[in-house]
């Protein structure tokens, strides 16, 4: 399904991403094919309706990313990323949604989704997300970057207490440590982590760097890429 049309410049840099796009509205579905095929870097090789046909599609066409709605019917959005990182952990994950201030967002980022966006996102910043997602980063909308802080900074007591039977980091990271890699692994700033932490800029810095050494990381993307093979982020 590969078109023409402005692009996002990274169509000279190699060939079109290939895209799978999940959402149960055919509305929705459509017009995002269409308006994302038009983008010469990009090239939508399937769609679904809802989880379980995301998960053949992809299995089919073997893309770089999926483009995936939450709130799907037959299996939703937070379980179909939990089975395409199980199942295809090199397909990077994009969310495209109504609500950012969903309560499945912290469970679908840990299912493995690597950015979150709301479906008032342009053509070309859906594009850019979705090469940052494969490149390894994370994108975030705003109330999403802000749901993360709440819960970094007061985790539900069950969690809290869950933590001190957890197994101990891997390559002895400090579980301090392992907290701000998962943290730099969603994404999050040296300033939004020393927020949601109530610690310095330059603790956090040290504690990166820290971070970078005993994980053989040479920058945040290597981190983050740590973060998720260790379950870390």
């Amino acid at each position: 399904m590969s078109g023409t049309g402005t692009g996002t410049g990274r169509d000279a840099e190699g060939p079109p991403l290939r895209v799978v796009v999940a959402d149960d509205q055919a509305s929705v579905r459509e017009g995002l094919v269409l308006m994302l095929d038009l983008l010469p870097d990009l090239d939508v090789v399937g769609s679904a309706a809802n989880g379980e046909e995301a998960l053949e599609q992809v299995a089919r066409h073997r893309p770089d990313a999926i483009l995936l709605d939450l709130h799907m019917p037959v299996m939703d959005g937070t379980e179909a990323a939990r089975r395409l990182t199980a199942e295809h952990p090199d397909v990077a994950i994009v969310v495209l949604t109504t609500y950012a201030d969903d309560r499945s967002v912290l469970d679908t980022l840990r299912a493995g989704a690597r950015s979150y966006l709301t479906k008032d996102a342009d053509r070309l910043h859906i594009a850019q997300t979705l090469h940052s997602a494969v490149a390894g980063l994370s994108v975030l909308h705003p109330q999403v970057r802000a749901t993360l802080l709440a819960a970094a900074a007061d985790p539900p007591p069950a969690a809290a207490s869950e933590g001190n039977e957890a197994a101990e980091p891997p390559d002895g990271l400090t579980r301090r440590e392992a907290e701000i890699l998962g943290l730099v692994a969603r994404g999050l700033t040296n300033s939004e982590i020393a927020a949601a932490l109530f610690l310095s800029r330059n603790t956090v810095k040290t504690h990166i760097n820290r971070v970078f050494a005993k994980t053989g990381s040479r920058d945040r993307i290597a981190a983050a890429r740590y973060a998720r093979e260790h379950g870390l982020g």
